[in-house]
């Protein structure tokens, strides 16, 4: 449920109005807008009286949200949420690229990377330390010893590092963490969810299901919007579909319609949704093109030798030349009308 409150309100009539919600236990959430103040009320909100509430003096009008995500929703928050990731703004205008490898491999390959992808223009840094793999036999990642490593390129270059986690019981290694990843096989980990939105604020890269719908995603999103953290940024990283010409198929019509129905930013990942570096390109750019709040990208200093997804990572020099691409076309960016 949403309430929206008169131009001229009186503040304490408000601080008493959300008092009151407080006490039926509602969590309100007021978002001042540039024409109005809403309070969106999360929560039983079946059995309040509509009717009471709309007759307060300082009340404009009480609408309910039919979707089953709340907070996630546009209607909840006309504004764009600006996620801040240690000094990198996600949303609102801006769009970030985050670079870096699948995998962290060894110290020398993350400080290399991060240098060069800075030099590009990068503004955060990725790379997975924990690794979910379709095969046991695959590579796992480094565990602790990647981050560990990840931080000393973080030392190295200033760039906030961006990586994933896969169980709840790694999260007090995450500390010097910036940005928390939770990627596809756990969009629907309710649990998982649960505590990075209860345990953390960090800003939480929620990467959606090869097989999830938006509706899904949003919802995953809900979990850790309701659970406290308010700090999410949605992610598309490609759906499973019948088509074997790419690893996934991207879907970038979820740029507009995420924004049409949630407040949240959108990021893109083209490593992953194409599966291979001759296509990152393109789509990067359609992706800027369309308005995407920000692009996570593998970028590998040796892609044949990669433990790791090295199809699909563009060389040091393939991620300097498209981003001057990029840069081209930012300022003919989609924007949300």
């Amino acid at each position: 449920m949403i309430i929206v409150l008169k131009k001229d309100a009186d503040p304490k009539q408000v601080e008493s109005l959300v008092g009151w919600l407080k006490e039926r236990k509602i969590t309100p959430h007021i978002s001042a807008g540039h024409h109005e103040t809403l309070i969106g009320c999360v929560g039983d909100v079946a059995k309040m009286d509509v009717g009471l509430v709309q007759a307060l003096s300082v009340v404009e009008s009480v609408q309910r949200i039919q979707e089953p995500y709340k907070a996630a929703n546009r209607k909840f928050q006309p504004e764009d949420t600006v996620v801040d990731c240690s000094g990198v703004k996600v949303g609102g205008g801006d769009m970030p690229v985050i670079a870096g490898p699948c995998s962290v491999e060894s110290v020398e390959q993350m400080v290399s990377v991060a240098k060069s992808v800075k030099e590009a223009g990068a503004t955060m840094l990725r790379g997975g330390a924990f690794k979910p793999r379709t095969s046991p036999y695959a590579f796992q990642g480094l565990g602790k010893k990647g981050l560990d490593i990840l931080l000393e390129a973080k030392r190295e270059t200033g760039l906030p590092i961006v990586t994933e986690l896969m169980s709840i019981e790694h999260l007090p290694l995450f500390n010097d963490v910036d940005v928390i990843q939770i990627g596809a096989r756990n969009m629907q980990n309710f649990d998982l969810l649960k505590e990075v939105g209860s345990m953390t604020k960090k800003p939480i890269l929620l990467k959606r299901g090869m097989c999830a719908t938006l509706q899904e995603l949003l919802m995953s999103a809900e979990y850790i919007m309701a659970s406290g953290n308010p700090n999410v940024m949605l992610c598309e990283r490609g759906i499973r579909t019948y088509e074997t010409a790419t690893r996934n198929t991207i879907d970038l019509t979820v740029i507009p319609v995420l924004k049409r129905l949630s407040h949240l930013p959108v990021v893109i990942d083209p490593s992953h949704a194409t599966g291979y570096a001759h296509l990152v390109e393109p789509c990067a750019m359609g992706a800027t093109a369309m308005g995407a709040d920000a692009l996570i990208i593998e970028v590998h200093n040796n892609p044949s030798k990669a433990l790791c997804d090295g199809v699909q990572s563009q060389t040091p020099e393939m991620f300097a030349s498209m981003m001057k691409k990029l840069d081209a076309i930012k300022p003919y960016a989609w924007k949300r009308g």
